[in-house]
């Protein structure tokens, strides 16, 4: 079986969140279930830099305003097809907003492009590939789907995996002609969302089957509360909807063999986090210390992620013997927030602003908890790999947050399956109650470390995501 995975980023070749980390490990996962992938992403410049055994698979002579060319090439062990169009791609920076933070005003060409050339290898462009299957991932692909349906005759089946409601991929209505839409495509069945044109709307309605990245999410996303809008159109295709909770690359995040601890370790010699404690505070500046309980923080600073409760109930945690070390960017005004809460309690607050994959490591590898107090998670990375490294996960009751981590409680400590901490509602109260019932577990080395070693045998790779995922690719080609 061939698939074409679609989408805007994939690691290693470019990543602003999860979905790069998804869309760079699935294919690997699906290769060893005998599944051929290929990936097509904008051709950015650090895309076309990393890429090797580069070959021209085609030349559109015009794409949205100006010529094309298809790239095939190599990166790891993905099999890249890379959009190269200067006029669309060649920005500096983040691959969606120019260096003031705006939405590029052509966002609806450079991702209607990403999706046109989607559709167009998957009616055969390419000789040797024609896939069986389109995956779609997230508003920047949502027009493949369309497309496909919308030209005519015989097509691959189709997948639409949402990895976060919230960015949808809203236009006006002007562009349809311009992006190649037919004029019937603007209805309630088609891509008109209230009124414009919806790229992750026209997904959601036009692909085979919708797929997102948990069991948990994909029951709340068809709820008012946590729709966005789109609830109604989950609720009707609900038959056609499920969850897959994602993976990480076991490769990448294996304590055993990460370069960028201090002291590598696994179940069985967890002591020897205690070195990556050690440097990790050392490196936030907070006070070396094996006992007092090091909560990681690794995170988008944003309202979605709670950030902002937690600034809130910052100064009593640490005021009750904790340390945090925190690692992200996001809003402003929690960057600064977090930098004076550091300032103002040097020793037990690090904080570092930005991204940093090699502090990212030794955060999972020499916290002892990871803190995660999401409003809404639609999978969530950063606990899987912190069940991997040991650092217990303390997580809001959502998402897969919800569905990755099993809560303390009484009956999961009797029965000896405890792997986290799990609160709800996401209030600055229930937070702060939640750490420090984590510490009350932290000062019973025992039951800690039974809680450790639960965590760390945490099937927490792809390849049950990966069955799940060849199963469904099969049951939509065989409905083609």
């Amino acid at each position: 079986m061939k698939v074409l995975s679609v989408a805007s980023e994939v690691f290693p070749l470019i990543k602003t969140g999860g979905l790069a980390d998804v869309a760079g490990a699935l294919p690997g996962a699906l290769a060893r279930k005998g599944i051929e992938v290929r990936s097509v992403v904008p051709g950015y410049p650090t895309v076309l830099g990393k890429l090797d055994r580069v070959q021209e698979a085609h030349v559109f002579p015009s794409l949205f305003g100006g010529p094309a060319r298809l790239l095939a090439g190599t990166a790891d062990a993905l099999a890249i097809y890379a959009i190269d169009a200067p006029h669309l791609f060649t920005r500096p920076g983040n691959p969606y907003v120019d260096p003031q933070g705006r939405d590029w005003p052509d966002n609806a060409q450079r991702f209607a492009a990403l999706g046109r050339v989607a559709a167009e290898i998957g009616r055969g462009l390419i000789a040797g590939f024609v896939p069986d299957v389109v995956h779609a991932h997230d508003w920047q692909a949502g027009l493949a789907p369309a497309y496909l349906r919308y030209s005519g005759g015989a097509r691959p089946g189709t997948v639409m995996t949402v990895h976060n409601l919230a960015f949808q991929g809203r236009f006006p209505a002007e562009l349809l002609a311009e992006l190649a839409l037919p004029p019937g495509a603007f209805a309630i069945d088609g891509v008109e969302y209230f009124g414009g044109i919806g790229f992750l709307k026209a997904g959601l309605q036009l692909a085979d089957r919708i797929t997102t990245v948990s069991p948990t999410y994909a029951a709340e996303i068809c709820t008012p509360e946590a729709g966005m809008g789109l609830d109604g159109l989950l609720r009707a295709r609900s038959a056609f909807l499920s969850g897959i909770l994602n993976g990480i690359d076991e490769a990448v995040w294996d304590p055993d063999t990460d370069p960028h601890l201090a002291a590598t370790f696994n179940a069985r010699t967890a002591k020897r986090r205690r070195e990556n404690k050690r440097l990790l505070q050392e490196r936030l500046g907070l006070a070396p210390s094996a006992e007092v309980l090091l909560v990681g923080v690794i995170s988008r600073l944003s309202w979605q992620k709670g950030l902002d409760i937690l600034v809130d109930t910052l100064q009593a945690l640490v005021g009750n013997g904790m340390q945090f070390a925190l690692l992200g960017s996001g809003d402003a005004h929690l960057e600064q927030a977090f930098s004076r809460a550091a300032a103002a309690r040097p020793g037990e607050i690090g904080v570092r602003l930005g991204y940093d994959e090699a502090l990212a490591h030794l955060i999972q590898g020499g916290a002892d908890a990871l803190l995660v107090p999401s409003r809404f998670e639609p999978c969530g990375l950063t606990q899987l790999c912190a069940l991997r490294y040991g650092a217990l996960p303390i997580v809001a009751r959502v998402g897969g947050l919800n569905d990755s981590v099993i809560d303390a409680n009484e009956m999961a400590l009797a029965a000896g399956v405890a792997t986290g901490f799990q609160f709800a509602p996401v209030t600055a109260a229930e937070l702060q109650r939640t750490v420090q019932r984590a510490a009350a577990a932290w000062a019973r080395p025992a039951a800690w470390r039974k809680m450790q070693r639960n965590a760390m045998k945490c099937p927490v790779g792809w390849d049950s995501a990966a069955d799940k995922y060849a199963e469904l690719y099969r049951e939509v080609a065989s409905r083609r």
